[in-house]
């Protein structure tokens, strides 16, 4: 199998792509490209034994029937810096390698996220975890973000009063809130990154870290497109239905007249639905 090279992944290894008004993503490594993904499918010998579309095709086959062992060929390596309180929710994905910079060994810089004006908002009323989409007042909004960010500024300067002091790094560190920021080295495999995507990129993440999801995918664009042309068509714009739920679908496309299937057109629906595992 031979080693792939991307040049377009080459082309921005080590750039940094913005997220927030602070942070970063940087693609520091990269093992493996669409033509992995297929050579692993197919355990080839060489390349060009397909053709493009064929190579597509096995990508879209292999997607949307939960074939992920060729997707865990692929590796990537990222480097991020983002808010503490983003990185808590990162971790939740544990199906990474990742090194994190430490207050123990390291000055924390002075790296504090404070939200936008138009990020500035009420508690959501249904939604417990999330943020209402009600218009506040500008002079309220920034008199949040002054507060958040006289609070950092007082926070940060304790603690490089306690470093000054000789102070144990380890404990002058505790009282440094959340938005400071962090970094970390992230290393992930394909299948794993395409979970984190499907997860962080959906309506209900909080939209900090749909940001670095958003980032991430056109990041990862360029190491594997064909691939995640197909993440974005059947997983991330996909659909799942429940054993009831496809029962009514089926019954309601089996209605006949105009718009309805019947006979052969309705087995190959369903056929369709059930070789892509039941996503669109």
């Amino acid at each position: 199998m031979a080693h792939c090279v991307v040049p377009e992944a080459e082309a921005i290894l080590d750039k940094e792509f913005p997220v927030l008004d602070k942070g970063f993503i940087r693609l520091v490594d990269y093992m493996g490209g669409d033509e992995r993904v297929v050579q692993s499918a197919r355990v080839s010998y060489g390349e060009g034994t397909k053709s493009y579309r064929e190579d597509a095709g096995l990508i879209d086959y292999l997607l949307r029937n939960r074939h992920t062992s060729p997707f865990e060929q692929i590796s990537l390596t990222f480097h991020v810096k983002m808010p503490i309180f983003i990185a808590r929710q990162w971790i939740r994905h544990r199906m990474a390698r990742l090194n994190e910079i430490s207050g123990r060994y390291s000055v924390m810089k002075d790296d504090f996220y404070v939200p936008g004006p138009e990020d500035v908002a009420l508690q959501s009323t249904d939604n417990k975890q999330g943020r209402a989409e009600t218009v506040i007042e500008p002079a309220k909004v920034e008199r949040v973000r002054s507060f958040l960010g006289e609070g950092q500024k007082h926070a940060y300067t304790e603690y490089t009063s306690l470093i000054d002091q000789g102070i144990a790094r380890e404990i002058a560190r505790i009282n440094l809130p959340l938005s400071l920021y962090t970094e970390i080295y992230w290393n992930i495999d394909l299948h794993n990154l395409f979970h984190f995507l499907e997860l962080r990129l959906g309506a209900h993440a909080q939209k900090e870290i749909r940001l670095y999801a958003q980032t991430l995918l056109e990041i990862t664009k360029k190491v594997v497109p064909r691939c995640c042309e197909s993440f974005e068509k059947h997983l991330l714009g996909g659909m799942n239905f429940s054993k009831e739920e496809f029962a009514e679908l089926k019954k309601r496309l089996g209605q006949g007249g105009e718009s309805g299937l019947t006979g052969k057109a309705l087995e190959r629906f369903e056929e369709k639905l059930r070789s892509g595992e039941n996503h669109s």
